[in-house]
């Protein structure tokens, strides 16, 4: 795992964001038979191995990637065409997009031949990971001091579990058993915005990021653990969303709590102050 250098801060209004750069693997599928890629502009696959392009894409074009033996194989008018690698990586020409899944997304996609089976994970920068984490996680039509509390909160958990599902080749999943990621097609301007301005900032207890644990909704009480073992930034707390049937486990800062402070003129800091007891805002220095 990257050492991170962390820098303890005592008021948030002096804070000075910086510019991590972070990269992150996110894994948006696992063991398909095939997938559809492309991107938005031209681009092109490269072998992995000897970093050589193997083919190129057209941009707004559909391309389906099978398994072919060991190999992989782009799937066109019921023929195949081998690639000669087992793994290869997707990018753009220039600034741009990839897509897959129905979406796209920024960064690069890596696609594997592990067992037959085709794995895809989206390969990016942190910031640019959140950017499709916030308005998948949380409404961006709720207060924004809400969505800068959830973006420090997502920021902590992808840290602090950087390598979680490193058994299938990558850090994260994209979905609910890690965080929900939408990628570039969830973005919005006021969520972005979000995360910008809270660039580098993470929560931290004993000079350690946390797993910031967060729900939809506690139903009117967190829980300190759903697991079986406690962790003493956690503690049971009012949840300020009892109007709201309980989603979720229950641990850490509800979602709807948040935006319902906010609403009361709380502030980002002062929600995941309350949610997460005896923490300090850290801001991230360049990787080492």
């Amino acid at each position: 795992m990257k050492k991170f250098i962390i820098f303890i801060l005592i008021l948030a209004a002096n804070l000075i964001i910086s510019n991590p750069t972070y990269a992150i693997k996110i894994g948006l599928l696992t063991g398909v038979e095939e997938v559809g890629i492309g991107t938005d502009i031209d681009g092109r696959m490269i072998s992995v191995h000897t970093n050589r392009t193997v083919c190129t894409t057209n941009g707004l074009k559909g391309y389906m990637l099978v398994p072919y033996g060991n190999g992989i194989a782009v799937k066109s008018g019921g023929y195949y065409y081998n690639l000669g690698t087992d793994a290869l990586v997707l990018r753009p020409d220039k600034e741009g997009y990839v897509s897959t899944k129905g979406r796209w997304y920024r960064g690069k996609l890596h696609i594997k031949n592990i067992g037959g089976k085709l794995t895809v994970i989206n390969d990016l920068p942190l910031e640019d990971y959140l950017k499709g984490v916030v308005p998948a996680e949380m409404s961006p039509s709720w207060e924004f001091e809400a969505l800068k509390a959830q973006a420090i909160a997502a920021r902590s958990y992808a840290l602090a579990n950087m390598g979680k599902q490193a058994r299938y080749g990558y850090d994260l999943k994209d979905n609910t058993e890690d965080q929900a990621y939408k990628g570039a097609s969830a973005e919005t301007k006021i969520t972005n915005r979000a995360v910008e301005e809270t660039e580098g900032l993470v929560l931290t207890y004993d000079m350690k990021i946390i797993s910031a644990y967060y729900c939809a909704s506690a139903g009117g009480m967190t829980n300190t653990s759903a697991w079986g073992s406690s962790l003493p930034y956690l503690h049971s707390v009012f949840s300020f969303d009892e109007e709201i049937e309980k989603k979720g486990h229950g641990v850490g800062m509800s979602q709807h709590g948040a935006n319902n402070l906010a609403k009361q003129g709380y502030n980002a800091y002062q929600i995941l102050q309350y949610f997460y007891q005896n923490v300090k805002f850290a801001k991230l220095n360049d990787p080492v």
